[in-house]
């Protein structure tokens, strides 16, 4: 938090006080080596007295330099003034001290646009004194006395105010740069904080994906030894096997999920690609759904997070068809590239199941924001044979940088089967 100062300035008003007196008390030792000095009040006599008083009083004046500006430039000048028909000469001159640190602290306080009048005034009655002081006698000497007042008035006014705009400047810096600083430090907390949100619903999707492809097959393998449990204990035995292997599979996600929280992660597993969706298939047919798999010939020009968007969309779309659709089969087809763009999709028919009813959402949003990172678009509805359909269209190479913010997520459609996904 920044230094707040004090409206008032009494150690300024002591000290310009302290040192005018002072110098008030060396002028007559200063006349008697200098006869042109001209007239010193000698010091206890009432016009000595009568500068002390003007002293003072601007002295007081000057402790207020900060809170009125406009009044204490011009005063501190024209208080001045009464001692010149007094004491004319040197007396006048160390009024000066007060008008110096009253210009410097008005300077250092106030911007010049504030100032401008205040000082003009204090400038023209700062050098209406001196003239006046001066005891010019014929034109020439009127001449060089107004040019000499005039040039001492400058002085008086400018060297002070150069110094106090200086000094301001380098403040009004620094205070510039500590707030710069602190803008700064709340612009990284801010990517911070969005850095972590994003980590967050990575790691939540991440979750989703895991739970649902794999928790759903165990959950209808149980359900299945079950029922094959007295019946057909082979085939149970079979299935046990199956929810074992399907339980490793969980557990090995859920180290690689936190395998990526550490800084040794497990770079060694390969990421989930295209060329991977036929171990997912036959990972989901020895769970007991019927699934087609239609892909094209050769290598397909997609970078490596486009197919793992692509990937975990069929993955999501399977565990969604296994738990929403369940006895349907299954189409998972990889299209040949058209227009810049490859298609991945996958359809399920007519459930021969009861539908255990809507679940809640989060697996459509998740393939959403999945096909916003990479560019893609992400299509979902019912078929017109009374399945369901998701479609992603994949731009071809890796043209979508991560670090781009994800755009506004399309509104889903009024079908209520959409919100059982």
């Amino acid at each position: 938090m920044p230094h707040r100062s004090w409206p008032l300035h009494p150690g300024a008003g002591f000290g310009c006080g302290l040192v005018a007196i002072g110098l008030l008390l060396w002028l007559p030792s200063a006349a008697e080596g200098d006869h042109d000095l001209g007239p010193v009040p000698a010091p206890g006599s009432a016009a000595w007295w009568m500068v002390v008083a003007v002293l003072l009083t601007q002295a007081v004046a000057v402790a207020w330099t900060r809170c009125a500006p406009a009044v204490v430039l011009p005063g501190s000048t024209a208080v001045a003034l009464v001692l010149v028909p007094v004491v004319p000469g040197p007396a006048f001159t160390v009024t000066v001290v007060a008008v110096l640190v009253a210009v410097f602290l008005a300077a250092v306080a106030h911007p010049l646009r504030r100032l401008g009048v205040p000082l003009l005034v204090a400038g023209v009655l700062l050098a209406t004194g001196w003239f006046l002081t001066a005891g010019a006698h014929d034109a020439s000497e009127v001449g060089v006395a107004v040019v000499a007042a005039a040039l001492q008035a400058l002085l008086v006014i400018g060297l002070p105010l150069l110094l106090g705009s200086v000094i301001a400047a380098r403040r009004d810096a620094h205070e510039a740069r500590r707030l710069e600083l602190v803008a700064l430090r709340g612009e990284q907390d801010a990517l911070l904080q969005a850095a972590i949100s994003r980590q967050r619903t990575a790691l939540s999707r991440e979750l989703h994906d895991i739970a649902a492809h794999h928790m759903s097959g165990i959950a209808m393998m149980a359900a299945a030894v079950t029922r094959q449990i007295d019946s057909d204990p082979e085939t149970a035995k079979r299935s046990v096997s199956q929810i074992r292997e399907q339980s490793r599979a969980v557990l090995a996600d859920l180290r690689r999920l936190v395998g990526l929280l550490r800084e040794e992660a497990d770079v060694a597993r390969p990421v989930e690609t295209l060329d991977a969706l036929s171990a997912l298939v036959e990972a989901r047919r020895a769970a007991g759904t019927e699934i087609t798999l239609l892909a094209p010939a050769g290598h397909v020009e997609v970078g490596p997070l486009s197919q793992l968007v692509a990937y975990r969309m069929v993955q999501e779309s399977l565990a969604n068809a296994a738990a929403h659709a369940p006895g349907a089969s299954c189409v998972v087809e990889v299209g040949v590239p058209r227009g810049g763009r490859l298609t991945v999709s996958v359809r399920n028919g007519v459930p021969t199941g009861p539908d255990p009813g809507p679940g809640g959402g989060f697996g459509l949003v998740g393939m959403a924001e999945r096909a916003q990172l990479v560019g893609a678009d992400l299509d979902h509805g019912p078929t017109s044979e009374g399945g369901w359909e998701v479609r992603l269209g994949l731009p071809l190479g890796e043209t979508v940088s991560t670090m781009c913010a994800p755009a506004t997520l399309p509104e889903a459609p009024h079908d209520p089967r959409a919100h059982r996904r």
